[in-house]
């Protein structure tokens, strides 16, 4: 078996813990890169996405998807989507990311937008 890196590692934790507490929420799961951060509400149960903002959409995408103020945008504007598709309940996954810097920023403004995790 292949060794997994601790970013793999930690991923795998948090998914493992998400699933024993979640129950039948659907789940925000956020990804962030270099340059740009993505964040997704997922049913699982159905296995599809609700509802998906990012600093890749046109109407923010002359702007810089690295910084604090576009984690927080794509925290409301996927708030906005969630509720709007009837979802209020979610469970964080952060993905394997350190809660800090823009995930916290992404996180605050999810549930400034309406989202309870």
């Amino acid at each position: 078996m292949a060794k997994l890196s601790l970013f793999a590692k930690r991923r795998q934790r948090v998914r493992t813990a998400l699933r024993a507490r979640s129950g039948t929420r659907a789940r925000l799961s956020i990804h962030r890169s270099g340059r740009h951060i993505y964040a997704q509400v997922i049913d699982d149960a159905a296995g599809h996405t609700v509802a998906s903002a990012s600093t890749l959409e046109k109407d923010v995408r002359g702007q810089s998807g690295a910084n604090l103020s576009a984690a927080a945008d794509v925290g409301k504007r996927v708030a906005e989507k969630a509720k709007a598709a009837g979802v209020t309940k979610v469970v964080f996954d952060r993905g394997g990311f350190l809660f800090h810097g823009r995930v916290k920023a992404l996180a605050d403004a999810a549930r400034e937008g309406g989202l309870e995790f």
